[in-house]
């Protein structure tokens, strides 16, 4: 399960995108994903025609903020604003450390992240392909890279196939007491 495993917290969203079936598709995305928060910026969407796309119904699972403008959008307090944006000086997605709390941003295929937003943003990635993606797809890459740096995973191994070696247990380190260590907790004793 995601949540499990992934550390930090991130939101998605998108600014102008009309097409309610690509928003719908990105916040089931995100939901699988494991988001913390979806949002929209300037958008005019129908739910129930993005319901078509999302049959995960996130708006009922997942907090979902709807900001008219980019003046009104509030962030949790230590949450980066990362765009996603095919620029020539963004940073390439293989190369980007992700923040342990973050939103994510997309805009329209065609006309992208407008120029006040692409400001505001605290990262600027993209994704080195040769043309602009779909919204849902777009975001897909970019959670499932947030996915590899931020979740606990066995190793790679070096050849071909799945990890060679069982992914360890997490470390908790011992108990701790206010008084004296009950007897039945020493390593020779038997538990009650």
């Amino acid at each position: 399960m995601v949540e499990a495993r992934a550390r930090g917290y991130f939101g998605i969203g998108a600014e102008g995108v009309s097409k309610s079936a690509n928003i719908g598709a990105l916040l089931r995305t995100g939901h699988a994903f494991g988001a913390a928060f979806c949002f929209t910026i300037g958008t005019g969407w129908d739910s129930r025609a993005a319901r078509t796309a999302d049959t995960a119904d996130t708006p009922s699972h997942v907090p979902m903020w709807r900001y008219p403008t980019l003046a009104e959008v509030s962030l949790p307090r230590g949450c980066a604003l990362v765009g996603i944006e095919l620029l020539d000086d963004a940073i390439d997605l293989p190369s980007f450390r992700h923040p342990l709390n973050a939103a994510y941003v997309l805009g329209p295929e065609r006309a992208g992240l407008s120029d006040a937003l692409l400001e505001r943003c605290d990262h600027v990635i993209r994704i080195p392909t040769r043309f602009s993606l779909n919204l849902a797809v777009a975001g897909a890459l970019v959670l499932y890279d947030r996915l590899l740096q931020h979740g606990r995973f066995a190793d790679r191994p070096v050849g071909s196939g799945g990890p060679t070696e069982a992914l360890p247990p997490t470390g908790h380190g011992a108990p701790r007491f206010r008084k004296t260590i009950p007897d039945w907790l020493h390593a020779d004793a038997k538990k009650p």
